[in-house]
């Protein structure tokens, strides 16, 4: 299973969105100092979950990065992340 499938299957277990965007950007950083060259080291994920109401930016962060720790320690390099509750603005 791809990074982008095991973020998306571990986003949508652990905080059940009523959206999720995840952005497999790698080909934009390919050739870059830092970039591994696995095609899958650099996302961008919106996530839009109940769960994230009343949670601070960081707090939300925190959840997210939580969940897919182990996708973090193996091998993706960068995560630029997006995360609102369903009634805030996005």
């Amino acid at each position: 299973m791809s990074f982008e499938d095991q973020i998306r299957e571990k986003l949508t277990v652990g905080l059940t969105p009523v959206r999720l965007d995840v952005i497999n950007e790698s080909a934009m950083h390919a050739g870059h100092r830092s970039s591994p060259g696995t095609g899958e080291s650099h996302f961008r994920v919106l996530v839009v979950s109940e769960k994230f109401a009343g949670q601070t930016r960081v707090n939300r962060h925190r959840m997210v990065n939580q969940l897919i720790s182990e996708e973090l320690a193996g091998g993706v390099h960068a995560l630029a992340l997006s995360t609102y509750a369903p009634d805030e603005k996005f």
